[in-house]
C-alpha cells in the first residue's frame, strides 16, 4: 500500500483562517519592518528559521520572513520578502515587494482595513491590496 501526501490539501490548510496583503514599496525589508513597528506598535523581527529557500535554474534564492506575534492572542503576522536577485517567491505577484500573511486567528474587516490604511500612508509605499487564496498560484512557496 502506497501513501501519498496531498501537497495541495496541505497548502490549503496552511492558508486557513488567514488574510494576505500584497505591498508595493521602494523600501528595503529591514527598513520597512522598522517603519511598521513604529507606525503600528508591532515588533516584527527577522526569523531565520523560517526563511524560504527556492531552488531554480541551478541555484538557490533566499526569501526573508519577518514575524510578529500579537500578545494575548494566537495571531501571528508574517512579512515575506517577495523578490531576491531577480526571482520571485510568488511570480504571479511580481509587482509586489512584500507579502503580509496574518495567520492562526481570523482578522476582522475593521482591523485589516486599519492595517491597510496605515501601511498605505507610510513613506515609500505605493500600493496595498488584499489578495485572495484563489489568486495565489504558488501557495507552496510560502509554506514553511
Amino acid at each position: 500500500m502506497k501513501l501519498r501526501l496531498d501537497v495541495e490539501e496541505m497548502n490549503d490548510g496552511f492558508f486557513e483562517e488567514t488574510r494576505l496583503l500584497g505591498i508595493t514599496g521602494a523600501t528595503k525589508n529591514y527598513q520597512f519592518c522598522i517603519l511598521l513597528n513604529n507606525k503600528l506598535g508591532f515588533n516584527f523581527r527577522l526569523n531565520p528559521e523560517i526563511e524560504i529557500v527556492l531552488k531554480r535554474k541551478g541555484r538557490s534564492y533566499y526569501f526573508s520572513v519577518y514575524q510578529y506575534k500579537e500578545p494575548n492572542t494566537n495571531l501571528i503576522h508574517y512579512l515575506y520578502q517577495n523578490q531576491f536577485d531577480g526571482e520571485y517567491l510568488l511570480p504571479e505577484f511580481k509587482h509586489m515587494d512584500f507579502l503580509w500573511l496574518m495567520k492562526h486567528e481570523m482578522v476582522d474587516e475593521e482591523k485589516c482595513n486599519w492595517i491597510k490604511q496605515i501601511v498605505r500612508n507610510m513613506h515609500g509605499v505605493q500600493m496595498v491590496v488584499e489578495l485572495t487564496n484563489e489568486q495565489i498560484k504558488n501557495k507552496g512557496n510560502m509554506v514553511f
